[in-house]
């Protein structure tokens, strides 16, 4: 094994005033952050997934024009017997890549898993199923409020709620609105994406039905176009291999939980259902962004 050798008493002065002034420099990191930006050289943007990315790298990012945040939402509920619980978020995380890299300059938000589902007490809707986790519209009301609040102090400019749930668009309606009014004065403005699901689901049913498709065969929740999403976005997430079980039976429900006919969905249907979402938000974001003359 080597041996440890002590530094001679010269070399350990040196060497306690380095360390000395590291701790000095790291405590005015820690305390001024946002006062830190021009130490570093800022390489080009590398990564726009806010959870992937370090402090120094969204600091660098801000400074280099992406004042845009996405803040995407989805869902933990019940699919059906095929789709996982996930899905909404699944969907949701892929489209948000794809807007953001469609708007440029563009950094998203970890995706909010837990958003409304209905009544606790009796359950209702989703929550009748196993697995489905809910909260009540004030608190995913007060969870987008908090991260837009931590993004307009550090610096965002524009900020876009997105969500992939039906049961999120009110609340987040209402938030986005009342924030907008709020801080339009400051030059922050704040928009929830409402054509991702309303026009998005609507353009995504008529090019089902242009390709043959019924009402019948398309369904709605966990329908044709949800296996179709989840098939192009996490494939490993649908699995029509598993066994329905016999939900009539053993919780006095009818059906379970899915609709239409989800086997004629594929992946190059999902990837075609899924870019007529994005550019339905494309569009609303584009429209909301333009200065109007």
């Amino acid at each position: 094994m080597p041996t440890f050798r002590p530094l001679p008493p010269s070399r350990r002065a040196v060497l306690t005033g380095c360390t000395l002034l590291g701790f000095g420099i790291l405590t005015l990191q820690h305390a001024w952050p946002n006062a830190w930006p021009n130490s570093w050289p800022a390489p080009a943007v590398q990564r726009i997934a806010m959870a992937e990315m370090t402090w120094v790298e969204v600091r660098q990012a801000l400074d280099q024009g992406y004042t845009t945040a996405l803040v995407p939402s989805g869902g933990l509920e019940q699919n059906g017997p095929y789709l996982a619980i996930a899905k909404h978020d699944s969907i949701v995380a892929w489209t948000a890549r794809c807007i953001a890299e469609g708007l440029g300059h563009t950094l998203i938000a970890p995706v909010v898993s837990y958003v409304p589902q209905g009544d606790f007490d009796p359950p209702t809707g989703n929550l009748v199923f196993p697995g489905t986790l809910g909260v009540s519209e004030e608190a995913y009301a007060g969870t987008l409020e908090g991260i837009a609040r931590s993004l307009k102090g550090q610096g965002f400019r524009t900020i876009l709620f997105i969500a992939d749930h039906g049961g999120s668009l009110a609340p987040q309606q209402r938030v986005a609105a009342r924030l907008d009014r709020a801080w339009a004065p400051q030059g922050v403005r704040v928009l929830s994406v409402d054509d991702y699901y309303v026009a998005g689901n609507r353009a995504q049913t008529l090019w089902l039905e242009a390709q043959g498709e019924t009402a019948a065969t398309i369904g709605g929740h966990a329908g044709l176009a949800d296996h179709a999403s989840l098939m192009a976005t996490a494939p490993e997430r649908v699995d029509f291999d598993r066994a329905p079980p016999p939900l009539l039976a053993r919780l006095g429900l009818v059906g379970d939980g899915s609709s239409g006919d989800p086997r004629r969905a594929t992946a190059e249907r999902g990837r075609a259902l899924l870019g007529l979402q994005v550019e339905a938000a494309l569009a609303q974001i584009r429209r909301f962004m333009t200065p109007k003359s």
